[in-house]
C-alpha cells in the first residue's frame, strides 16, 4: 500500500468513526470479543447502548412504515404480495427519514444526508424487513385478518419485537466496525 492509499485510508477510517467514543475498535486494543477488565466491559456495554439506541432509532421509523402500509393494504383489501411490498417500501422510506431529517439539520446537504441514511441503516432495515415480515407470513391468518383483529396487531406487536431482538447483535457488529449507524452518529446533538 502506498503512502497515498495508506493515508486515505486511515482518513477514512477516521471519518467514518468520528465522535463514536462508546466503541471499541480494531485499534483500540480491546472488543467485543477481547474484553478484559472493567474498561473493557465498560466499552461493550456502551457499545450495546448504542446498538440499542440505534437499532430503536430504525425501529420507530420502521414499524411507522411498516403499519401504515400493512393497514393501507389490509384497508384496501390487498393480497400478501402488495402488502409486503407496501409495508417495506414505506418501512424504508420512513427509516431513511428518520436519520435524513436529523442529519440535514446538522447543515449538511440533502445529497450528503441522504448518503449518511443509505450507509448507516441499510443493512437494519433489510434484516428488519425481512424479519418481521417473514413472521406475519409465517402466522397462520395474520395477514388475512382485518385492521380490526387482534391476531393482526398481536403478530405486528410480536414481528416488530422479534425484527428488534435479531437487528440489535447486527446493529452492534456494524457500530463496532465503524459502520451502519456509526456514520451517522457524528451528525446527532
Amino acid at each position: 500500500m502506498s503512502t497515498a492509499d495508506h493515508q486515505h485510508h486511515h482518513n477514512t477510517h477516521n471519518v467514518e468513526t468520528h465522535n463514536v467514543t462508546a466503541q471499541p475498535t480494531e485499534h483500540s486494543g480491546h472488543g467485543a470479543h477481547g474484553d478484559h477488565g472493567p474498561a473493557g466491559a465498560e466499552d461493550a456495554r456502551a457499545l450495546t447502548r448504542l446498538a440499542i439506541s440505534a437499532t430503536l432509532h430504525c425501529l420507530t421509523g420502521c414499524a411507522i412504515g411498516e403499519v401504515l402500509g400493512l393497514v393501507l393494504a389490509t384497508a384496501w383489501g390487498w393480497s400478501d404480495a402488495p402488502s409486503i411490498a407496501l409495508a417495506v417500501g414505506l418501512a424504508f422510506l420512513f427509516g431513511y427519514a428518520f436519520t435524513i431529517v436529523p442529519v440535514l439539520r446538522s447543515g449538511l446537504p440533502i445529497k450528503t444526508a441522504v448518503k449518511v441514511a443509505l450507509a448507516a441503516d441499510t443493512v437494519s432495515i433489510t434484516v428488519m424487513e425481512i424479519v418481521d415480515n417473514a413472521i406475519m407470513l409465517a402466522i397462520p391468518g395474520a395477514m388475512d385478518t382485518g385492521l380490526d383483529s387482534p391476531l393482526f396487531w398481536g403478530a405486528l406487536a410480536f414481528a416488530l419485537a422479534v425484527a428488534f431482538v435479531v437487528t440489535v447483535p447486527v446493529n452492534r457488529a456494524l457500530i463496532a466496525r465503524g459502520k451502519g449507524h456509526a456514520v451517522v452518529h457524528q451528525y446527532h446533538h
